[in-house]
């Protein structure tokens, strides 16, 4: 059964290994990684390291499976990984339900969420749980020495409520 969880100080070599396995496999798609994985590793060990009192824990089976952050503690989901090893056991749905509704509990009516534009099962994960592209950008990455291009997607957690006057029936 899966359980989640706030983050601890003393895991966060686990959660940037996590990390940085998941965003290997997603970074396939784009070729030539040599040259970025060195500073993508050192990117997830200073992010976990800095920033785990903002990163959110599913484990299954006593295992740290995955995790997601809002760096900022507002409604943009800055990192979301599943260990690949554990995909495809409903954990990333469970562990996104849970950080929706922290979203939420936190005042935002709208949950978003940035990936490559080439990362397709990411941004298929993101549709099949109702959110929606809504942008596509361009930019240079000095990392890799080219473009990239990453798409914005976002889901409305709250309804908006009918402008009526009156009982509705």
């Amino acid at each position: 059964m899966a359980h989640i969880r706030n983050a601890r100080e003393d895991e966060v070599d686990i959660l940037a290994e996590i990390g940085f396995r998941s965003w290997e496999k997603a970074m396939m798609s784009i070729g030539e990684m040599t040259d970025m994985r060195s500073g993508a590793r050192t990117a997830f060990q200073n992010f976990t390291r800095s920033s785990w009192l903002t990163i959110t824990v599913i484990e299954q089976g006593g295992n740290v499976a995955g995790w997601a952050a809002r760096e900022k503690l507002d409604e943009l989901i800055s990192d979301f990984w599943i260990d690949p090893s554990f995909k495809g056991q409903g954990l990333g749905r469970a562990l996104l339900v849970e950080i929706e509704a922290e979203i939420v509990h936190q005042g935002f009516e709208v949950a978003r969420v940035e990936t490559h534009a080439r990362n397709t099962e990411a941004i298929g994960f993101f549709e099949k749980q109702g959110y929606s592209i809504n942008w596509l950008s361009t930019s240079y990455s000095p990392k890799i020495d080219r473009d990239v291009q990453s798409v914005g997607l976002s889901k409305r957690l709250v309804l908006e409520a009918p402008d009526t006057y009156g009982p509705s029936f």
